[in-house]
């Protein structure tokens, strides 16, 4: 199968002043099946968007080279019915959000009995049906964000990039752009994105990738790390009438939560048994944000 996205080698060097120069990537390989979700991870800095901008053939690499769906990224024809919004989009903000759409969706060979029809369904699936003929120069950035994503998905994309896509939401905005998200890739949409909100990778990904000072240091899934050694896990336990253990935080009138290391979890589990408890549940905690730190801590020199 053709990969979605192949990057090989990847380099990219920024000169800064006369003779310095910033790594911003280095040696960067990668590859993403068609129909996968990909989770981004990093630091500011650590070039995620640089990555980006070269997989898009927005920026051309020093050495090495990247494709998107089996041709050069720097070809217009592979960009066809691929979606890119940035953390701060900036549109032609002239236009009304359907004037854009309907340009987007020409762009993109986009066919539909009624292209408006089409368009104002995405518009109102991000609330802005009310300011479909209204300049964007006036939203603010929360909306100007939305109307972005709504043109992404308009043109009905194969391959859906997102830098930071729930910056500037607020918390009915991210669950809105969360829910798409997810119903992209239950369709069989390819989804890369980068997010500094972890819990949202691990809701959403199907692989995470960490990059730190311009490396790929981690390529993995999810399930991967559930077997981690140090992984925690979570036990939800009940009884009416048993000593509640020191370690539980109650999750209701007669359920009760406790986070154990693997090491731990026979000890816990006899406790439970001895106290008359009953077992409801017994699963990995995904700390991905625990394992993005212990990472950046390992690779950070100690200060003298």
């Amino acid at each position: 199968m053709t990969a979605a996205i192949e990057l090989t080698r990847l380099r990219k060097t920024y000169r800064i002043g006369w003779r310095k120069a910033k790594v911003a990537l280095d040696d960067i390989n990668l590859s993403i099946q068609p129909g996968e979700a990909f989770g981004f991870i990093g630091a500011n800095g650590a070039g995620k968007s640089t990555t980006i901008k070269a997989l898009l053939g927005l920026l051309t690499p020093d050495d090495g080279h990247a494709s998107l769906f089996g041709l050069p990224s720097m070809e217009p024809q592979a960009r066809r019915r691929v979606a890119y919004v940035p953390e701060s989009p900036i549109l032609f903000d002239q236009l009304t959000p359907i004037e854009l759409m309907y340009y987007g969706c020409s762009y993109h060979g986009v066919r539909k009995d009624s292209l408006r029809n089409h368009c104002m369904s995405w518009l109102a699936r991000f609330d802005l049906q009310e300011v479909a003929n209204k300049p964007i120069r006036g939203f603010s950035k929360g909306m100007t964000q939305r109307v972005a994503l709504a043109h992404a998905l308009a043109i009905e994309p194969r391959l859906l990039v997102l830098d930071e896509p729930l910056s500037g939401l607020d918390p009915v905005g991210r669950k809105l752009v969360m829910e798409v998200m997810a119903e992209f890739h239950a369709g069989g949409g390819t989804l890369f994105f980068s997010s500094h909100v972890l819990y949202d990778v691990q809701r959403l990904a199907d692989r995470f990738g960490i990059i730190h000072q311009g490396q790929l240091r981690v390529l993995g899934s999810l399930s991967e790390l559930e077997h981690a050694p140090d992984t925690v896990l979570q036990l939800r336990v009940s009884g009416i009438g048993a000593p509640v253990p020191a370690e539980a935080k109650p999750l209701g009138t007669d359920e009760w939560q406790i986070e154990v290391a693997q090491s731990e979890i026979w000890r816990v589990l006899d406790m439970c048994r001895a106290q008359g408890m009953k077992i409801l549940e017994l699963k990995p905690k995904l700390d991905l944000e625990r394992f993005f730190s212990q990472l950046v801590d390992e690779c950070t020199p100690a200060k003298q």
